[in-house]
């Protein structure tokens, strides 16, 4: 007689789940980075604010450093994937908040960059400098993610 053993089957896909979900991870991040570098570049230029700010994003997104020096010598080989809801664009906008106030100091520079990137990821132009004092107050505050989502709804 033959035995299935389900226990076995059900790990294994619970593992090629979890790693369609991890390459999805990871490329979204991969993506998102190319998007900021992107902006970065808008003036042919990335400023050694810049580069700090990009390289903090690097590793919170977790990519490698060597696919982050990829993705900055050519970030227009990655597709733009511009989030496509609300909650997306304020999950970015909460991790770039998190990244400028990583050393608990927001310095006009880093909030003109901020303001930058959260054009970018489509908040409106009109809103913007309130958006972004939203943003670092309520990271300031230890808002975490889902607190810092529903406080913009």
């Amino acid at each position: 007689m033959f035995k299935v053993n389900y226990g076995f089957l059900y790990l294994k896909k619970i593992k090629h789940m979890s790693n369609i979900f991890s390459g999805n991870f990871k490329t979204r991040n991969r993506d998102h980075f190319a998007s900021i570098v992107r902006v970065a570049l808008s003036d042919d230029i990335i400023t050694d604010q810049e580069k700090k700010f990009i390289n903090r994003l690097a590793i919170l997104l977790e990519i490698e450093p060597s696919e982050a020096e990829e993705i900055i010598s050519n970030p227009d080989l990655y597709p733009i994937n511009p989030p496509s809801t609300e909650k997306r664009r304020l999950e970015r906008l909460y991790d770039l908040s998190r990244i400028v106030l990583a050393d608990q100091i927001a310095d006009e520079a880093e909030i003109k960059l901020l303001n930058k990137f959260t054009i970018s990821l489509g908040f409106s132009i009109e809103h913007i400098d309130h958006i972004v004092n939203k943003a670092i107050k309520l990271v300031q505050s230890g808002a975490d993610e889902d607190d810092f989502i529903k406080a913009f709804k």
